[in-house]
């Protein structure tokens, strides 16, 4: 059995960057940052932050630009590896996370908005890869990644 499968919730680390692929296809690149804390061998508390590269296609691209930075996401998808290589001739390899699906996480009662105001509010899902508008009424409390 094979699965390529991730389930990850974290901050925005800036709006969206959104492009066009030379067959016309919209995508949209962000960064997603997350925290994890365990004890290290003296019982301190560390807490490490990963970053993610994450690829929206199409429909969900469209959807990616009304994100704003420090938006909270839960997004699920699979991981690809991709080779290119830039102006400097060298080969370099990334790994990204193909976003499927993407919700945005309800800010905490009291939190101040995080959107402006037209844009999706903090309490609706957006669309899922399929094209159906989800909501939900799960709150994550902020940090909890």
């Amino acid at each position: 059995m094979q699965k390529n499968r991730i389930e990850i919730a974290g901050f925005l680390a800036a709006k969206p960057e959104t492009r066009f692929l030379p067959s016309g296809t919209k995508v949209a690149n962000a960064r997603l940052g997350e925290n994890h804390s365990y004890r290290d061998k003296d019982n301190k508390l560390v807490t490490q932050a990963n970053w993610h590269s994450l690829a929206f296609y199409d429909d969900l691209a469209e959807l990616a630009t009304t994100y704003e930075k420090g938006d909270n996401l839960f997004v699920e998808g699979t991981i690809e590896q991709r080779k290119f290589t830039p102006k400097d001739g060298i080969e370099r390899t990334v790994h990204e996370i193909i976003v499927r699906s993407c919700h945005l996480i309800a800010a905490p009662q009291g939190a101040k908005p995080q959107h402006v105001p037209g844009k999706l509010s903090p309490v609706t899902t957006p669309k899922s890869i399929t094209g159906e508008v989800r909501s939900t009424d799960d709150t994550w409390p902020v940090g909890a990644a």
